[in-house]
């Protein structure tokens, strides 16, 4: 009951619902006191407004931020107020103001929040008509409150500073997990692979998102903060994560090859499997252990599984005997690397979290995490370079802009109690992407609906105005910690609050509830129609954009391990950021094919082939870093011409793919000169390879070693050819008309 209770509390979605809670009902409460309600309302309106602006990351980036929020929503507010009874100046300026904010999200995540708080507060500005003195003092009760929230955050943060590193580091180790389950759910013989794949996809969209999140917060502190041993201790944490993450993009078995060659050996692969889940077992644990803040003790013993795998290989190979095929046996040396490599990384964290690793060791390989932060440039030009119909952004912030300006005349022409919750429903759903705009109209409108049915059967029972309060307080706090969860829920509860306090303050709260429904329907419908018909950004449009960022990312990651292939040495920090671009940029690719799965069927358009042109991205993406972590961990023969040439052909392959993207070339099959290179480097590779085990003079192991290099590497090899000549004829087909 109590670790129940700890987990619905102790996380940051109810941190954040805490802090704006304290922030608004403090200076009501305080102020009530002294019979300055009005006054305490409207601080708490500033703290409202500037809450969703306290965007995660380092300290000196979270104050400037909320600042810049609190003076453009004070300024917004006051310029409004002067010129709101103007019509001929308050439509041109509405309109400016709109997109100009809708504009500046361009910047990034913490500006996409500053654009969504300056578009609530040019909202609300209509909700009052202060003039003269009074609007000066209204806007200073705002700023107040944009200041008393910025310090109650301030407070959250040094009272407990790692919290929120910790608890995204807590949810990656969750997703990591439940991406390694997936990956054993594979070696059922009769699992749904491309349901279990496109699930896989799913949730590396979502590990890329809380990588960024991790590393814009627990890199720049580990920089701003002179490397303290908790950022170190969580940055090696993560580190570990990604090449966990690595290591199983790498590993890819032929699950249908290895149950054909061991359907008489089924205990071979149900320990190997076993194995696999208890190393998904065990990040979920140490996930648990994190998020609860407790003492991590290990339920599943990793090394004695390992053991166990050995012993049965040993057996198996003793059955086998003289019958034994070195592909079959290469296959389940894999499968031990693989868990042994696995088992490696999450010991690796598990002392780190325990506190067993001397931290100091383990700085001075950190010295170039500053280039692994996405950069963000703020110049003036980013915006003129958006202003063209073929940015998204330009398009949204326009479609934006008309909505609420229809919103806003529409509730000026029809007899509505609240024409200004029209226009913060548009605010709130409307997103440049037609899917999420009518899930979160659909969500609205479920929430709005049920929390005023629940607010109204309340009310009817409850006249008490503490209890009243009591309960808008609750509602308020699990409306914040629900609205990112699940948005049908935190609407639920907005509704509830906001009621409630309408209750409290008027009589006719029967009125407020029907106009609070039947303005949010008005802005739905706005929001939904506007998305549909004004410069929608259907997601096939973009769809060549993320195809050739993610080829591109593949590109280079490849460039890199040939390159490391080559020199051998320490891993660069340029192959870790083209390792880390690949994997960010299959997961936008992915993401992009979701949304466009959500759009309507007339707008899905050639969906076969556009899944097929992921699923090559992913594979190709898992076949390079197999090559890559291969030559990463083993120690590997000089690199020869032939193996050049191979690499350079598939690298030749993708920059086609991206030219034919581009509209630039039709033809993309390879010259007979082309081909007959390649062909005879496939064969120099397989003939260097004989040629140095026959003339070397070699020990078992290093034969055996040399035989693993030579297989896997041309296996490899082989692979990425056919996967990227498949992704070249599947583009070539792709024809994608804007």
């Amino acid at each position: 009951m109590i670790q129940n209770i700890r987990k619905h509390t102790d996380n940051t979605n109810f941190a954040n619902a805490l802090k704006v809670t304290i922030a608004c009902v403090l200076p009501v409460v305080v102020l009530s006191q002294f019979d300055h309600f009005q006054e305490g309302f409207t601080i708490a309106i500033g703290a409202l407004l500037t809450f969703p602006s306290d965007v995660p990351g380092s300290l000196s980036h979270k104050t400037k931020g909320i600042l810049i929020a609190v003076f453009l929503i004070t300024t917004t507010t006051l310029t409004l107020g002067f010129i709101q009874d103007k019509p001929i100046i308050v439509y041109p300026a509405l309109l400016v103001l709109l997109f100009f904010f809708s504009m500046i999200s361009v910047y990034g995540h913490r500006a996409n929040m500053i654009s969504f708080v300056c578009l609530i507060t040019v909202t609300l500005a209509f909700s009052h008509s202060y003039k003269g003195w009074e609007l000066a003092i209204h806007s200073g009760y705002i700023l107040i409150g944009g200041l008393f929230y910025l310090f109650i955050s301030l407070l959250f943060h040094f009272l407990r500073p790692h919290r929120y590193m910790e608890l995204q580091i807590a949810e990656c180790l969750w997703l990591t997990s439940k991406y390694l389950k997936l990956r054993g759910d594979l070696w059922n013989s009769d699992s749904d692979k491309t349901q279990i794949t496109e699930k896989q996809l799913e949730i590396q969209v979502e590990i890329n998102a809380i990588h960024e999140n991790i590393r814009e917060f627990v890199i720049r502190n580990t920089i701003d903060s002179s490397n303290s041993n908790q950022n170190r201790k969580m940055l090696i944490v993560f580190t570990n994560l990604v090449e966990i993450l690595e290591i199983a993009l790498a590993f890819s078995f032929n699950h249908d090859e290895l149950h054909h060659r061991f359907d008489n050996h089924p205990k071979t692969l149900r320990t190997y499997q076993n194995l696999a889940y208890n190393i998904a077992a065990t990040l979920k644990k140490l996930s648990q252990s994190l998020q609860n803040n407790t003492k991590y003790t290990p339920e599943h013993t990793l090394l004695l599984d390992l053991e166990n795998l050995q012993h049965i290989i040993e057996r198996y190979k003793t059955e086998i005997g003289t019958t034994a095929t070195p592909e079959g046996l290469l296959m389940i040396k894999n499968m031990q690397h693989y868990a042994e490599k696995q088992v490696e990384k999450i010991k690796v964290i598990e002392k780190a979290l325990a506190g067993y690793l001397n931290l100091e060791e383990f700085s001075h390989k950190h010295k170039e995490i500053e280039k692994f932060l996405t950069p963000q440039n703020y110049r003036l030009g980013v915006l003129a370079e958006n202003m063209s119909f073929s940015s998204t952004t330009f398009r949204h912030a326009l479609r934006l802009s008309l909505t609420i300006l229809a919103g806003f005349i529409i509730g000026k022409l029809l007899p509505l109690q609240n024409g200004y919750w029209i226009l913060l429903t548009i605010v709130v759903i409307m997103r440049p992407g037609y899917g999420l705009t009518k899930q979160r109209s659909f969500e609205r409108i479920f929430g709005t609906v049920i929390g005023g049915i629940i607010a109204f059967a309340v009310l009817y029972f409850v006249k008490n105005s503490y209890a009243l309060g009591t309960l808008s307080v609750i509602a308020m706090i699990l409306g914040f910690t629900y609205t990112k969860i699940n948005y049908k829920i935190g609407a639920t509860f907005v509704t509830i609050y906001v009621i409630f306090i309408y209750g409290m303050l008027t009589p006719n709260v029967t009125e407020v509830i029907q106009y609070r429904i039947l303005d949010t329907l008005f802005g739905a419908t706005l929001a939904f129609l506007a998305n549909y018909f004004l410069w929608p950004s259907w997601e096939f449009l973009n769809l060549n954009n993320h195809l050739e960022k993610s080829i591109e990312a593949n590109r280079n990651y490849l460039s890199e391990i040939t390159l490391f292939y080559n020199r051998k040495g320490e891993v660069s920090t340029e192959y870790k950021l083209s390792r880390k671009e690949a994997f960010i940029e299959i997961g936008n690719l992915m993401a992009s094919f979701q949304r466009m799965k959500q759009e309507p069927k007339s707008k899905q358009k050639n969906m076969t082939k556009v899944y097929k042109t992921v699923a090559l991205n992913h594979t190709l993406l898992s076949s390079a870093a197999s090559l890559g972590s291969y030559v990463q961990l083993h120690k590997t023969t000089e690199a020869s011409e032939a193996f050049n040439i191979v690499c350079e052909t598939v690298i030749r392959n993708l920059d086609l793919a991206i030219e034919i993207l581009h509209g630039k070339r039709e033809d993309s099959s390879l010259t007979s000169d082309e081909k007959e290179r390649l062909d005879l480097s496939f064969t120099e590779l397989k003939n260097i390879r004989a040629q140095e085990l026959r003339s070397t003079s070699i020990d078992n192991q290093d034969f055996q070693l040399k035989m693993e290099e030579a297989q896997l590497v041309i296996d490899q090899l082989i692979w990425l050819i056919n996967l990227s000549e498949n992704l070249l004829k599947v583009i070539k087909n792709l024809k994608i008309k804007e």
